[in-house]
Formats: structure tokens, C-alpha cells, sequence
């Protein structure tokens, strides 16, 4: 079996197309940004949520997926595409209002029609490896290891890869051909090795944590790492 049936197998890729789906999306951001890091400087208060879910103005406007665990029911990962306001075109993006844009040059090549910003790209703690090392995305505590099978937690290490795939599956529903993103340097460095080069357009910024304003065209992005490892590129597109 290839990496795109073993996670099937395991895992599945929801759009959260309905109020119900997005509640959960919310709820699932509230666990991880105000529970699972609210005792970090700079993150989430959950005193600030006390409804106990996390959204904010640019969900109205954003296409939403879930990646769920089949066996056990549960969703574990998010992220979302944060769309051109269809009512105010001009809308500023959060990456426009958070940090300073220097490459001015790149951003006249991306029409604003084709382009959103990935966020809120998330996985709760359950399914990482250890709390110094998130974006590894594999589970090796002792919970873990009695709740998850061996091939379960082989799986979830492709959950990067499958949250971009998420983003490319709304990408291609929403004729999107370009990302903004406010991304960490680690993170950055974790996702250089599976070919997705991100480039930097301004410095870095202090926003829930020290993130780098960054830019990517999508088929750019595809093209790197069709080149990198053709098994990627095959559970990014779905076989194409």
C-alpha cells in the first residue's frame, strides 16, 4: 500500500462546509491555541474565549478543512484559507496588517483575486511527537502508544502533508493560485524537507510567537516537490 492509502485508511480529509463541521474546526482551535499553548507568551488566553471556541473576522470569509481519525471519531488537525473578501476586495489580509511587506516587486505578480493567506495551520498535541518538536506530527507518549496502533502513528506523519493537501483542495475549489502565510521559522525548516520552499517577504514579526511574512505560488509549490519525492507530490494532488 502507498502513503495515500495508509493514511485513508486511518484518517480522512473533511471540507467544514456546515455550521456544524466549522463549530468543530473552532472548538478544535480553541484546544490547541488556547489550552495546549495558552501558557505561552504570546498565545491565546482562554479567558478571552469563553465559549470555549476561537474564530475571529476573517472566518466569515475562509474555507475550512478538518482531517478526522476514523477509528477513534475524532478530529485531530485543521487549517484555513483565509479568502478575498467578496464584500471589500481591498480587505486587508492578517499578514498585511501583523508584519511588514518588503518584497513589493513579488506581490505585483499575484493578483489579489488569486490570492489567500494559509492559517491557522494546526494539529493538536495528541498526535506530536514531543512538545519541543510539533511540526514532526507523530505521537510517541505513553497515551499514545496504547491508543494508536504502529501503523496509525506511521500514518500521522504525513498529517503536514495532508493539511497542505487540504489547503490545495480549497485552493483549487476557490481559483486560488497564490498563498500568503506568517510562518514559523521551524516550521519552515521541517517542510524545506518534503520540497515546499516558501519565500520570504519581509522580516520577522512578533505574532503569537516570531513568524516570518511569506509567499508561494501553488504550482510553484507543486512543481518543487514533484521534483523532491513524487510520493509527496502524489498525497498533496491525490494522484494527480
Amino acid at each position: 500500500m502507498n502513503i495515500i492509502d495508509i493514511f485513508n485508511e486511518y484518517f480522512e480529509m473533511i471540507p467544514a462546509t456546515s455550521e456544524e463541521l466549522k463549530h468543530e474546526v473552532y472548538k478544535l482551535r480553541y484546544q490547541v491555541y488556547c489550552i495546549e499553548n495558552g501558557d505561552k507568551t504570546g498565545f491565546m488566553n482562554p479567558m478571552d474565549h469563553p465559549e470555549e471556541i476561537e474564530f475571529d473576522e476573517y472566518d466569515s470569509h475562509s474555507s475550512h478543512y478538518l482531517i478526522r481519525h476514523r477509528r477513534l471519531g475524532i478530529y485531530m488537525a485543521t487549517t484555513r484559507l483565509i479568502l478575498p473578501d467578496a464584500k471589500n476586495r481591498e480587505k486587508p489580509f492578517p499578514i498585511e496588517k501583523h508584519s511588514q511587506i518588503d518584497d513589493v516587486a513579488l506581490l505585483k505578480t499575484m493578483p489579489r483575486h488569486n490570492l489567500a493567506e494559509l492559517s491557522r495551520f494546526c494539529v493538536s498535541k495528541e498526535f506530536r511527537r514531543r512538545k519541543n518538536e510539533p511540526h514532526l506530527l507523530t505521537t510517541i507518549d505513553a497515551e499514545s502508544e496504547a491508543a494508536f496502533t504502529q501503523e496509525e502513528k506511521r500514518s500521522s506523519s504525513h498529517l503536514t502533508l495532508a493539511l497542505f493537501a487540504c489547503a490545495i483542495k480549497m485552493s483549487s475549489e476557490n481559483n486560488i493560485h497564490y498563498w500568503y502565510a506568517l510562518m514559523e521559522p521551524a516550521l519552515m525548516r521541517v517542510i524545506s524537507t518534503l520540497g515546499i520552499h516558501f519565500v520570504g517577504i519581509g522580516p520577522l514579526v512578533d505574532f503569537y510567537g516570531m513568524r516570518r511574512p511569506c509567499a508561494i505560488k501553488v504550482d510553484d509549490l507543486l512543481d518543487s516537490v514533484a521534483t523532491k519525492n513524487l510520493t509527496y507530490w502524489n498525497m498533496l494532488t491525490n494522484n494527480g
